[in-house]
C-alpha cells in the first residue's frame, strides 16, 4: 500500500484542517475504481453496502489458492497446516483488531446477520421465556431485528423498540429508562445507522445495561471498518461485523462474544469441527469458538480479512473517521442547497452515510438515471423498512463514502441530481 498522508488539498473552504487522506495515493491500490461507467469516470458511493477490495487483499486471496489451499485442523500433511496455520492467524488478527481479550473471543460466520442469528439462536432461545423483554432501536437493519422477531414468536418475549424522534435520527432518551426495567434480558443495538449516519453511544448504553445484568449486542457492521472499535472500551457482551464492509472478501465476518458466555451457550449448527467426541447416541462439543464452526469454513475468505485488516489498519480508523465525516458533513451541505431535498440524519457528527429524498421523484429513478453518469448509489429501504415507515417515506437514495472518496466526487453527484431533477421536471 502507498504511504498515507492527511492533508487538506482540494478540501471545501471550512472544513477543518487534517480531516482529508491522501486519496490518489490509496486509489492507485484499487484497480475497480479506475473504469468507466457508461461512459463516464466511475464514482463509487456505495459504500454502506459494500466497499471495494485493494490489490492486497487480491493477492491474498489468489496467494492462498495458488499456493496453500487445504482444509483446516483435521491434516497431517504440510497444505492443510500452512492453510490451518493462516485461518487460525486470521483469526488472532480479528481479535488484535477488536482488542478483544483472545483469539478464542472470535468466532468467524458469514457476516453480521449470520453472527446475530448464531447469538438468537444459542442465547435467545436458551435464556429468554415468556414476559422477557427484548430492547431494539427503531433504526435497525433487518438483520438486527428479524432474528429477534423469531426468537420472541418461540419464547413468549416481548419485543420493545427506543423510538426515532425525526429525521435526525435522534433517539428519545427517556425511553432508555427501559435499561432500568427488570424484564429487559437483552438490548441489541446498532453501532452507526446504515440509513441514518448516526452514530450510537455503545460504550455509554453497554455500561448502563450492564449495571443491570442486561446481555447487549452491538451491529458493527457500519463501523468496525469505519471507527475505532474496541470491545474492552465499549463493554459489549457480543459485537458482529462483516469482513466485505472493510475491504475483506464477501461471505467472511466474525463474531466477538465474551468468553464465559461462549462457553456456557449451547452449539447452534452440527457437523464436522464442532465436535471433540460422536457416538451413534450422543456427541461432546468442542472448545470455543470452534464449537460454533460446524463444517468447512471460509478459509480464503479468513485469508482475505487479515490483509483487509491489516490494510485498513494502516490507514487508522481514526483517520478514516475524520475523513468520511467531512465528506459527509460537506455532502449534506452542498445537497442541503438544492430546493425541495429532504435529509436524513444528523448535520454534524455523523459516519459517512447520507439518505437523501425529493417528494416528487422516486429514488430508483435518481439512482438509476445518475448510474447513467458514472455515479453509483444505492436507493430503496436499505432493510429499515420500520424505520422508513415512522419517517413516512418508502425509499431513499443513499450515498455512502469511504478514504478512497473525495470532494471532487460529491460535487459529481450533486450535479448529477441537479441534471435529474431538471430532467423529470420535464
Amino acid at each position: 500500500m502507498s504511504s498515507v498522508m492527511v492533508h487538506a488539498q482540494g478540501a471545501p473552504s471550512g472544513v477543518q484542517e487534517g480531516a482529508w487522506l491522501d486519496v490518489a495515493a490509496l486509489r492507485a491500490d484499487f484497480p475497480i475504481l479506475d473504469q468507466r461507467v457508461n461512459g463516464w469516470p466511475l464514482v463509487y458511493l456505495d459504500n454502506a453496502a459494500t466497499t471495494q477490495k485493494p490489490e492486497s487483499v487480491l493477492a491474498a486471496l489468489a496467494g492462498f489458492y495458488r499456493a496453500d489451499n487445504a482444509n483446516v485442523h483435521r491434516g497431517a500433511h504440510t497444505l492443510s497446516q500452512r492453510a490451518t496455520d493462516a485461518y487460525e492467524g486470521a483469526r488472532e488478527r480479528v481479535a488484535r483488531f477488536l482488542n478483544a481479550r483472545s483469539a478464542e473471543e472470535v468466532v468467524f460466520t458469514r457476516g453480521t446477520t449470520e453472527a446475530i442469528n448464531l447469538v438468537a439462536q444459542t442465547w435467545g432461545l436458551s435464556r429468554l421465556q415468556t414476559g422477557d423483554v427484548i430492547l431494539l432501536t427503531e433504526m435497525e437493519h433487518h438483520s438486527n431485528l428479524v432474528p429477534w422477531q423469531l426468537v420472541a414468536e418461540r419464547t413468549g418475549a416481548r419485543l420493545v423498540y427506543l423510538p426515532v424522534t425525526g429525521d435526525d435520527g435522534a433517539l428519545d432518551e427517556v425511553h432508555l429508562g427501559w435499561l432500568e426495567d427488570p424484564r429487559v434480558r437483552l438490548f441489541a443495538f446498532t453501532h452507526v445507522s446504515n440509513t441514518l449516519g448516526v452514530i450510537n453511544p455503545a460504550a455509554d448504553w453497554c455500561a448502563r445495561a450492564r449495571r443491570r445484568g442486561i446481555v447487549t449486542v452491538v451491529d458493527a457492521a457500519q463501523s468496525a471498518g469505519h471507527l475505532p472499535v474496541d470491545v474492552q472500551s465499549i463493554g459489549c457482551d457480543f459485537l458482529a461485523f462483516s469482513g466485505h464492509k472493510l475491504c475483506g472478501p464477501t461471505g467472511i465476518g466474525a463474531l466477538y462474544g465474551r468468553g464465559e458466555l461462549l462457553e456456557a451457550l449451547p452449539p447452534w449448527q452440527g457437523g464436522g469441527d464442532m465436535i471433540s467426541h460422536v457416538e451413534f447416541e450422543s456427541s461432546e462439543w468442542n472448545v470455543i469458538p470452534q464449537k460454533f464452526e460446524a463444517g468447512t469454513p471460509h478459509i480464503a475468505g479468513a485469508v482475505g480479512l487479515h490483509a483487509a485488516l491489516d490494510y485498513v489498519d494502516r490507514i487508522g480508523r481514526d483517520r478514516i473517521a475524520r475523513h468520511d465525516r467531512a465528506l459527509a458533513e460537506h455532502a449534506c451541505e452542498a445537497l442541503g442547497r438544492l430546493a425541495g431535498i429532504r435529509l436524513l440524519g444528523p448535520a454534524t457528527g455523523r459516519s459517512g452515510v447520507v439518505s437523501f429524498l425529493f417528494p416528487d421523484l422516486h429514488a430508483h429513478d435518481l439512482v438509476t438515471f445518475l448510474d447513467q453518469r458514472g455515479v453509483a448509489l444505492r436507493g430503496g429501504h436499505h432493510c429499515n423498512q420500520p424505520l422508513m415507515r415512522k419517517l413516512g417515506v418508502t425509499s431513499t437514495a443513499r450515498a455512502s463514502f469511504y478514504f478512497y472518496n473525495t470532494p471532487a466526487e460529491i460535487q459529481r453527484l450533486v450535479d448529477g441530481v441537479r441534471e435529474a431533477r431538471r430532467f423529470f421536471a420535464g
